[in-house]
C-alpha cells in the first residue's frame, strides 16, 4: 500500500469516526429531551431542536459547534428588541398549577407582578429570578418544564435562565427565600464558624444538585462582603469579618456549585463587588435612608481580598452593590453607575470577562402605595431620567439590569444614537456564552421523576442539621453547666418549644419550679424610621437589648440558673446577659431541635467566632467601619469559642 492509499483510508476512517461521534452526541440529546422538546426536527439521521423553527440545522442549534460559533450565529439573527430584552432579569411568580401563565396560590405581591410567559412575549426577557414557589419542589420542576416549553417556542427559541437567591438555610432573615422541601443548614457565618473547606464544598454540592433537579441555574450568590460594620443588616449572608477566612472558603462554595462545567453546575452571581460591608452606622442602601459606603480605616482593598478568591475560581457572574464608594473614586456615584468600580477596577486590574449584573432596581421609582415611593437606588446620579440611568450603567461596563423590566430604554438609546449596538453585543455574547456553557440550549429541561430522590434526601437533610448543630459557639460555660444531663433536670422555657425540649428533660411552668432556665434569643434590632414597608422588615440600628426587655431578661437570669441561646444574624453586645447567664452559646440558624441536641449533649458545639462581639454601643459607634475586629476590648474576641469538656460521673 502506498503513502497516498494509506493517508487516504485513514482519513476515510476518521471522517467516519468524526460522524459517528457526530451522530452518537446528538443522539444522546435527542434522548435527553425527547420527552419534552416540541421542535424536534430529522435532518439526515440527526434529530435536533429546530429553535427557529427553519427546518435546518443552524450552527446555534448544533452541539458539535464551538460555543463561539454558536454565539456569533445567533447574534446575527437576534433583533434590537430581543437583545435589549436579554439584558434585564426581575422576578416571576410561580402558579401552584404549574401553568407559566398561571395565577393559581398567587398572594402579595406576586399576584400583580407579570407573568414569565408575559415578559418573554412582550418584552423579550431570557432571565428571571423566583421568589416564593410551592412547598413541594415537584411543582416547580413542573412549571419550569412548562415554561421552557413556551421558551423553545419564541422566534428564536432562547431558552430561559431561572436564578434565585439562596434557599438552603435555617433562617430568621428576610434575605434567605423559603427553604421548605430542601435541605436546611445553617447561615453562612455558621460555616465561618466551623471553618471547614470539605464541609462547604460537600454544601455546595448539595445545593448544586438540588438546583440542578428544579431548574435553578444561576444562584444569585455566594455573599462574600464583609462584617467589618457589626450593624449592618445583611451580616448573615456573608462568612465572616476577616477576609482570609472568607476567601478561604467561597473557592470551594463556588467550585462546588459550579462544578466542574457549568454543563452540570449552577453559574454563581458573586456579590457584592467590590465589598458591601462598609455601610455607614450599618444603613443598607437597599434604601434613601443610608449615607454611603465610608473607609476611615483608608481600608478599600481589604475588602477586596475575597473576591480575588471567587475570580481565580472562575465565577459565572458578579454583582455589585447599591453603595456609593465614598472618596474612593473620581465620582460618588453608586457601584453599578461607577466605571472606575466596574471598568477600571473589575474589567481591566482583574481582567473579569465574565457578566455583571446590577443589584435590584437601579432605574425605575416604585410607587408602594398612598404617598410612598420607592426611589430606584440611583444614588448619585437620582436627578438622571430612567434611560440616562440605563446609559450611565452600560457605559459603566455592566451587563445586565437586575430587578427591572425596562428594555425598551436600551432600544431607545440605540435608536437616539446614544448607544451603539456593537456596544450592546459585547453584553449580549456574555450572557449567551453562560446560557451555552450551561447547556440550555441542547438539553434545558430537568427530569420531573427524579425530584424526589434528589431534593431533601435523608442524607442531605442530616448534613444540614449536623451543620446547624456543630457550628454552634460556646461563649460561656459557668462550672461546666453545660451539656446537661438528659432526664435529670427540671426545665423552664422561654422561645423554645417545649415539645422538643420534652425529650431531654422534665419542662415545668414557672422559673420558681425550675432547676434550670433555657431561653432563645436573637440578636436586637430596631426598625429604620421610614414609609417603606421593606426597610421596616431590616435589621437594623442598635446591637443591644434595652429598657423593659433587657430587664426581663436579667431578672429571669437572676432568678434560677439559665442556658442563653442567642441567634446571631449580626455581632449582638450583650455584656449583662453574659455575666448573667450560667451558660452562653450562639448559634447561626438553628432548630430547636438541633439547639436541644446540643445543649443536652448529644452533639458538642464546634464553632468559632466568625466575627467579634463588642462589649458596648459606644464601642462600635468608635470603631472604624472598614476595619475587621478592632472594636475596644471586646466582649468575645474573633475566633473565639469554648469546648465541652467530659464531666466526671
Amino acid at each position: 500500500m502506498n503513502k497516498s492509499t494509506f493517508y487516504f483510508l485513514t482519513f476515510i476512517i476518521l471522517a467516519g469516526c468524526q460522524q459517528s461521534q457526530k451522530k452518537k452526541e446528538s443522539l444522546e440529546l435527542n434522548e435527553v429531551v425527547q420527552g419534552k422538546s416540541t421542535i424536534l426536527v430529522d435532518q439526515n439521521g440527526v434529530q435536533f431542536r429546530d429553535l427557529n423553527k427553519n427546518k435546518k440545522l443552524d450552527i446555534y442549534e448544533d452541539i458539535n459547534q464551538p460555543i463561539e460559533a454558536r454565539i456569533d450565529d445567533l447574534l446575527s439573527q437576534m433583533t434590537l428588541e430581543e437583545k435589549a430584552g436579554m439584558m434585564f432579569i426581575n422576578g416571576a411568580p410561580v402558579s401552584a398549577d404549574a401553568k407559566p401563565d398561571g395565577k393559581e396560590g398567587l398572594e402579595g405581591p406576586a399576584s400583580r407582578m407579570a407573568s414569565v410567559v408575559e415578559n418573554m412575549d412582550k418584552l423579550k426577557m431570557t432571565h428571571f429570578n423566583i421568589w416564593s414557589i410551592p412547598a413541594d419542589p415537584n411543582f416547580f420542576a413542573k412549571w419550569y418544564n412548562n415554561t421552557q416549553q413556551v421558551a423553545e417556542k419564541t422566534r428564536l427559541g432562547i431558552p430561559i435562565t431561572i436564578a434565585s437567591d439562596p434557599r438552603h438555610h435555617f433562617s430568621n432573615t428576610i434575605f434567605s427565600m423559603s427553604a421548605k422541601g430542601f435541605a436546611q443548614f445553617c447561615e453562612m457565618p455558621g460555616f465561618a464558624a466551623i471553618g471547614d473547606e470539605n464541609l462547604v464544598a460537600e454544601f455546595a454540592n448539595i445545593v448544586r444538585q438540588e438546583y440542578l433537579a428544579i431548574g435553578i441555574r444561576e444562584a444569585l450568590h455566594p455573599q462574600i462582603d464583609l462584617a467589618t460594620e457589626p450593624r449592618w443588616a445583611r451580616i448573615s449572608g456573608n462568612f465572616s469579618e476577616d477576609a482570609e477566612l472568607t476567601a478561604r472558603l467561597v473557592k470551594p462554595y463556588i467550585r462546588g456549585l459550579q462544578g466542574e462545567k457549568l454543563s452540570n453546575g449552577i453559574a454563581c452571581m458573586t456579590k457584592h463587588f467590590p465589598g458591601g460591608g462598609p455601610q455607614k452606622e450599618g444603613l443598607d442602601p437597599h434604601f434613601s435612608f443610608q449615607k454611603g459606603q465610608i473607609y476611615p480605616g483608608d481600608n478599600f482593598d481589604y475588602h477586596l481580598i475575597p473576591f480575588e478568591a471567587a475570580f481565580e475560581v472562575n465565577t459565572a457572574a458578579i454583582m455589585p452593590y447599591y453603595g456609593v464608594p465614598t472618596d474612593q473614586t473620581d465620582e460618588n456615584v453608586a457601584m453599578a453607575y461607577n466605571k472606575t468600580i466596574i471598568t477600571t477596577l473589575l474589567r481591566e486590574k482583574y481582567k473579569y470577562d465574565g457578566v455583571v449584573c446590577t443589584d435590584w432596581g437601579l432605574i425605575t421609582d416604585l410607587p408602594m402605595g398612598p404617598d410612598v415611593v420607592w426611589k430606584a437606588r440611583a444614588w448619585g446620579v437620582e436627578d438622571l431620567n430612567a434611560a440616562d440611568r440605563a446609559l450611565k450603567i452600560i457605559e459603566a461596563g455592566c451587563d445586565q439590569f437586575g430587578g427591572e423590566n425596562r428594555p425598551e430604554l436600551v432600544v431607545q438609546l440605540v435608536k437616539e444614537g446614544k448607544l451603539t449596538e456593537e456596544r450592546i453585543d459585547v453584553s449580549i455574547k456574555r450572557l449567551l456564552k453562560q446560557k451555552f456553557e450551561l447547556g440550555l440550549f441542547d438539553n434545558p429541561f430537568v427530569d420531573e421523576t427524579k425530584v424526589n430522590e434528589i431534593v431533601g434526601t435523608e442524607a442531605s437533610v442530616a448534613l444540614g442539621e449536623k451543620t446547624q448543630k456543630i457550628s454552634m459557639t460556646l461563649l460561656k460555660n459557668d462550672k461546666s453547666t453545660l451539656p446537661l444531663s438528659q432526664k435529670k433536670f427540671k426545665v423552664y422555657l422561654e422561645n423554645i418549644d417545649s415539645a422538643a425540649v420534652a425529650n431531654y428533660a422534665e419542662v415545668v411552668a414557672t422559673p420558681e419550679a425550675a432547676d434550670f432556665a433555657i431561653i432563645r434569643l436573637n440578636t436586637p434590632w430596631y426598625p429604620a424610621e421610614t414609609n417603606v414597608p421593606m426597610a421596616k422588615g431590616f435589621h437594623h440600628g442598635d446591637l443591644d437589648f434595652k429598657g423593659d426587655e433587657k430587664q426581663r431578661i436579667l431578672d429571669l437570669l437572676n432568678k434560677v440558673p439559665t442556658i442563653v441561646d442567642i441567634y446571631l444574624d449580626r455581632p449582638a453586645v450583650i455584656p449583662e446577659i453574659t455575666n448573667a447567664a450560667a451558660a452562653l452559646i450562639a448559634n447561626y440558624g438553628a432548630s430547636d431541635k438541633s439547639v436541644c441536641e446540643v445543649l443536652f449533649g448529644n452533639t458538642a458545639p464546634q464553632g468559632k467566632l466568625p466575627f467579634e462581639l463588642p462589649s458596648s454601643m459606644d464601642t462600635v459607634k468608635n470603631q472604624k467601619t472598614d476595619v475587621p475586629y478592632d472594636s475596644e476590648n471586646p466582649l468575645f474576641e474573633f475566633g473565639f469559642g469554648l469546648e465541652y469538656h467530659k464531666k466526671e460521673n
